[in-house]
């Protein structure tokens, strides 16, 4: 009788180390292809991250902030921001009463005023406006002097269509 007890016991614990290691080699089998699955996924989104910077990089090219060339023109100046410099004086012409003076059109719903600014390099900047409804661009050339005022002219814009 005490053999027989032995050998249930024995057969029970080889069921429990059996079960054991089915389990465990299943939560591996498991583990490993949530990892693989893992890997694709972080892949995929360093290809993207990748892309999304050269993206970023292709939409910088025409722009001050990146341009060194353009920049050793400003070097004189000892200007710390030169663009952030120029964007301000060129919204300050928005702080007039009525439409800002660059823009040609009168504003149909409300006065016409700068809203974006791009600055392509250390002469144009292309500049986004609107009246809440109705908008445009305009091709701005400017000049920064030496006693670091700024000269704007227009060169071109135009002005959207609605079609409804």
């Amino acid at each position: 009788m005490k053999n027989r007890i032995f050998l249930y016991l024995f057969v029970f614990a080889a069921l429990i180390a059996l079960y054991l290691y089915v389990s465990g080699t299943n939560r591996v089998e498991a583990g490993t292809l949530k990892i693989e699955e893992l890997k694709a996924t972080i892949s995929t989104l360093e290809d993207s991250v990748r892309n999304t910077e050269l993206k970023v990089l292709d939409m910088q090219y025409f722009s001050l902030e990146n341009n060194d060339d353009a920049h050793a023109y400003y070097d004189h100046l000892n200007l710390d921001n030169a663009p952030g410099y120029i964007a301000d004086k060129l919204l300050e012409t928005n702080e007039q009463k009525g439409d800002n003076p660059l823009i040609p059109y009168e504003g149909m719903e409300s006065d016409f005023k700068i809203n974006k600014i791009k600055i392509l390099n250390h002469k144009w900047i292309i500049a986004d406006f609107s009246d809440g409804k109705y908008w445009g661009e305009l091709l701005i050339k400017y000049e920064l002097m030496d006693n670091l005022g700024v000269n704007f002219s227009l060169v071109d814009h135009l002005l959207y269509t609605r079609s409804n």
